[in-house]
């Protein structure tokens, strides 16, 4: 594309993507009259069995009642989704012949319900085409999909802003996803009241997903250093490395976290610490979904699929599973001490902002006084002691690094390159915090 040929065919360009966003106490309110904006007469809601007897989706239904919406309700995702679930309810949408969607719930529901749109507007195409590759064929979106109209019940994902859809792919035992700048939400509601119904450890796992989406979009790879640069901006990637307009989004929600998480956990009344988190969410979600994530998340992603027996406190499951957010920050110590030997600046600021004292530190140390600065948040907020203490030993590290190199999307957006070594070195390293 550019006339010159680019250094290394490295990319010259970045794209901002965002859903549309409404944020106030109550919102949710609105969602009828949203409906009826967009003339939809057969809307598709989504949501998951705990949460359809819980407010959030009251509320939901209350407004669609109000406004008198045509709907049909699916509530039987997964959390954490399969690629089994995800075809459940891309079955569901093909045969509901729906012209809108809504999603409640967590990222789960709204990754499941992006799916969904994706498929059923798109029913020959088969499920790989649109899965990134090189587990998927990672095929560009060209159908035009329906409105979708997310309302987070969590504060962590930030998938109401998001072109992505992640979902565990079974057969292989590691997350996958779908990312395109196509299925982001029309609209995401962010209604603070929502999180008043979450438990202590979800708030805190969530929380932790929008730290590590905040870091680890600061710290990526530069837009500038990526590549290949695309002939056609329909191939640029909805990751595409660190820039200008995310830098601004991912610091500031950093400085949320470090401000209002812990009280967010600790006390379910803090109504300012719950709604501010409920922002950083979406915050964090507007840097890393034009950004990307990197090593944190690109690990995660097999030590969610490889689970053994680990259940978390105040998750009402009936299947085992490792939070999202817990096997994100697991690994992020071990993580920004091996990335920061790269931009040891942009390190040292995070520690900064995370209640590290620099005024003595040296630059090459910004790596170990990052990876400590995290190692006491976490330990102040009794987290897990590492991998061990989720059921994981050093014979699971191979699996573990096989699981972790099909995810390119994200790895590759490390501002260090890794080799399988550094990788094992990154799983044992992450076997113990404390």
């Amino acid at each position: 594309v550019p006339e010159r040929p680019t250094l290394g065919n490295t990319d010259y360009a970045f794209e901002m993507a965002i859903s549309n966003i409404r944020y106030g106490e109550g919102v949710t309110k609105e969602i009828g009259m949203d409906l009826q904006h967009l003339g939809a007469r057969r809307v598709c809601l989504m949501t998951d069995k705990n949460l359809s007897k819980l407010p959030p989706v009251n509320a939901v239904l209350n407004s669609l009642a109000k406004y008198g919406i045509n709907f049909q309700m699916y509530d039987n995702v997964r959390v954490e989704p399969t690629d089994q679930s995800f075809l459940d309810a891309i079955q569901f949408a093909k045969k509901g012949e729906f012209d809108a969607y809504v999603a409640v719930g967590g990222g789960s529901v709204i990754d499941t319900c992006k799916a969904a749109n994706l498929y059923a507007a798109s029913p020959s195409s088969e499920f790989l085409d649109y899965v990134n590759a090189p587990i998927g064929k990672g095929k560009p979106v060209t159908v035009p999909l329906k409105p979708l109209i997310a309302v987070p019940t969590t504060s962590g994902t930030g998938s109401e802003t998001t072109g992505v859809a992640i979902f565990d792919f079974k057969e292989l035992k590691v997350k996958t996803g779908i990312a395109s700048r196509a299925i982001k939400p029309t609209l995401g509601i962010i209604d603070p009241l929502h999180t008043l119904s979450m438990p202590e450890r979800i708030v805190a796992n969530s929380g932790f997903d929008v730290l590590c989406h905040a870091l680890e979009s600061y710290t990526a790879l530069p837009y500038n250093k990526r590549s290949p640069c695309p002939s056609n901006p329909i191939n640029r990637p909805a990751y595409q490395g660190s820039n200008p307009v995310s830098d601004v989004w991912a610091l500031h929600a950093l400085r949320i976290v470090a401000k209002f998480l812990k009280r967010a956990i600790r006390n379910p009344e803090d109504r300012e610490a719950r709604a501010n988190m409920h922002l950083a969410s979406a915050f964090a979600g507007i840097g890393f979904g034009n950004a990307g994530v990197h090593l944190c998340h690109g690990m995660s992603y097999p030590i969610s699929g490889l689970v053994k027996t680990y259940k978390p406190k105040d998750y009402n499951v009936d299947h085992s599973l490792v939070p999202h957010g817990l096997s994100v920050v697991l690994t992020s110590p071990a993580v920004f001490a091996f990335t920061a030997q790269i931009h040891p600046e942009r390190h040292l600021e995070a520690a900064e902002i995370l209640g590290a004292d620099i005024r003595t530190a040296r630059i090459k140390d910004a790596g170990l006084i990052l990876a400590d600065t995290l190692r006491k948040f976490l330990f102040d907020l009794n987290v897990d002691d590492g991998l061990a203490a989720i059921g994981y030993s050093k014979a699971d590290i191979p699996a573990l690094v096989k699981g972790t190199l099909p995810q390119e999307r994200v790895t590759k957006l490390s501002p260090r390159p890794q080799t399988e070594e550094d990788l094992s070195a990154l799983f044992e390293a992450s076997m113990k915090l404390y």
